[in-house]
């Protein structure tokens, strides 16, 4: 058992040093990522040439329309902007685009302002075929036609009569921008019974560790039935989505999205993730989202978008189920921070109180609730110290070459005083789950962003108590002081849980080898996350210090010794004779071997 343990923390160990190398991205990878942002800067040097590049057809093989293609020497991009309390929008008329977005009230992790995605690395349009040609309205000219506070709409306006409107709605403090199209007079000039809106973008980095805001960053959709799926956030994917109806596609980052909502849904989806070597955007999202076409004097479809953070209470606001985007865990740990963990947190938030001494709240609560557990667990492993001096004689008598006739002795002497040796672990059952739910919660919690307590400056991201050159294999570069404190808090934790358990041998010094490896894990994890761990340990040392105040080791001993002269039971259980069985087992097998 001891071999296999320490065969196990040596493979974690492993996995932890290889997932460094395996989620690098690959060579080819960063040469074309080179190559694309040499484009763009050879781009911004040379705009007329590529305002010639750019200048594509409307609809005909024959421009005759100046206004509508795109010329290098009659074209000016414009740009236009619908503002409120919550964002604002920046729109182009090339292509009647938004271009770019800016998170009012939010800044990046340097202080400056929040903006979601720039012009240069967005395309927004409509692609369809008219004979043999393939269109994109991204690349055409659009003209404003009426403007106010709240709304603008643009135009493309073709040499024979058709149009495209582009009608952009923006309601007070609302982070939903209204996107209504109206394709009018293309009558038998689409080629099939679709259009495909063409969406791609790159979202900048907005937070301190891009590698974990990349790890909480994908894109993320709702099928036609109701279910909320995303791609992988840990490497690059794509999905073809063309069985039913898709109702909204997200781009979502670790504490921003960037969605757009279909009010009768997309026909059909292709959707794409791909990390960068760019260190300065998260990652690139692409997708291509079909909406019927009839061949009719109109058509009209209902859109909007939603710019803004991930903050649950937000996001469940707008409906649509986009909450779905903010990781509560899988299984179980999701309800339990949903609807036990949240409304908790968020009680005391109404109260105006600090996040630090909310996390801390929330620790004492827990704690107090399993606090009878607690008591039970000391109060089994006070038992088990009691017993070691009777179980060490079991143990020199047997000879420690026979294990099967030692654990089978172990058993009676259990029997005989009453003692359940799994009883310490009572408390850890039930406090895991909860363990592993605020393991989810905090990270995702938009609340704690750049939200500080004592020397944190962020409880959202790590804190730095030492920075220095990254570390290869590990791949650090800094020590968070809230880590180090909770891994010391475990280790003396662990030193008086064993002098209180009565822990020998080499199982005693596990105890010490799993926080070292939490330490290593943890490190760039949010200070929040490192602050609840280590307020908990804090509080379950205290506990274990008053209930030793209460627990006598002489009047277990005497209650042990008056459990022994009590008759035994004649009736055993299914599982106690199950452990007796297979105790007989391995020592007859052993004596076979023999």
């Amino acid at each position: 058992m001891d071999r296999n343990t320490f065969t196990g923390l040596f493979l974690i160990l492993v996995i932890l040093v290889g997932s460094t190398f395996l989620l690098k991205p690959s060579s080819e990878e960063i040469k074309r990522e080179k190559f694309t942002q040499d484009s763009i800067a050879t781009t911004k040097k040379n705009p007329q040439t590529i305002a010639k590049k750019t200048a594509v057809l409307t609809d005909s093989a024959t421009v005759t329309n100046t206004d509508t293609a795109l010329s290098s020497d009659l074209f000016k991009e414009e740009l236009s902007v619908l503002e409120n309390k919550a964002i604002k929008v920046t729109l182009s008329n090339k292509g009647g685009k938004i271009v770019s977005v800016q998170v009012k009230d939010e800044k990046t992790f340097d202080g400056k302002p929040l903006i979601l995605f720039k012009a240069e690395d967005t395309n927004f349009g409509f692609e369809y075929k008219s004979g043999s040609q393939n269109l994109n309205t991204s690349d055409q000219a659009f003209k404003v036609v009426s403007q106010d506070a709240a709304n603008i709409v643009m135009q493309m306006a073709n040499s024979d009569g058709s149009s495209l409107n582009y009608t952009y709605t923006l309601a007070a403090d609302s982070n939903k921008v209204g996107f209504k199209v109206d394709a009018k007079g293309f009558e038998n000039k689409v080629s099939g019974d679709q259009m495909v809106l063409d969406w791609n973008t790159k979202l900048l980095q907005q937070e301190k560790d891009l590698h974990n805001e990349r790890l909480g960053s994908t894109t993320y959709f709702q099928k036609g039935d109701g279910e909320v799926d995303y791609l992988s956030e840990s490497k690059d994917d794509e999905k073809v989505l063309n069985e039913g109806k898709t109702n909204w596609v997200s781009f979502k980052e670790h504490f921003f999205s960037a969605a757009l909502i279909a009010k009768d849904g997309f026909s059909k989806a292709h959707i794409k993730i791909t990390t960068l070597a760019d260190s300065s955007a998260v990652k690139s999202y692409s997708a291509q989202l079909s909406v019927p076409y009839k061949n009719n004097q109109v058509n009209t479809y209902d859109l909007q978008f939603y710019f803004g953070s991930n903050k649950f209470s937000q996001l469940k606001a707008q409906g649509h189920d986009l909450d779905k985007q903010v990781k509560m865990g899988w299984g179980p740990l999701k309800w339990i921070n949903r609807f036990l963990v949240l409304p908790i947190f968020n009680f005391f938030e109404s109260m105006n109180l600090g996040y630090g001494l909310i996390i801390l709240l929330l620790t004492i609560i827990l704690k107090t609730v399993l606090l009878p557990f607690t008591y039970k667990s000391y109060l089994s492993m006070a038992k088990m110290r009691v017993l070691k001096p009777e179980m060490d004689e079991i143990k020199a008598k047997v000879g420690e070459g026979n294990q099967a006739l030692v654990q089978q002795e172990y058993m009676k002497l259990y029997k005989q005083a009453g003692v359940n040796p799994l009883g310490g672990c009572l408390p850890m059952v039930f406090q895991m789950p909860f363990i592993l739910a605020f393991f989810y919660f905090f990270p995702n919690l938009f609340e704690l962003r750049q939200e500080s307590f004592l020397w944190m400056h962020d409880l959202s991201t790590y804190d730095e108590l030492i920075k220095f050159p990254t570390i290869p294999l590990l791949g650090w570069n800094h020590i968070s002081l809230m880590c180090l404190l909770m891994t010391i808090s475990t280790l003396i934790y662990t030193y008086f849980n064993n002098q209180i358990s009565g822990v020998q041998g080499q199982m005693k010094y596990i105890g010490y080898i799993t926080p070292i490896i939490f330490f290593g894990v943890l490190n760039s994890y949010p200070a929040g996350l490192n602050y609840y761990y280590f307020c908990a340990n804090i509080l379950t040392f205290s506990q274990q210090y008053f209930i030793r105040k209460f627990v006598d080791d002489d009047k277990i001993h005497a209650q042990i010794q008056e459990n022994k002269k009590k008759p035994e039971a004649k009736k055993k259980g299914g599982f106690q004779k199950k452990m007796e069985e297979m105790m007989r087992q391995q020592q007859l097998n052993q004596q076979k071997k023999k």
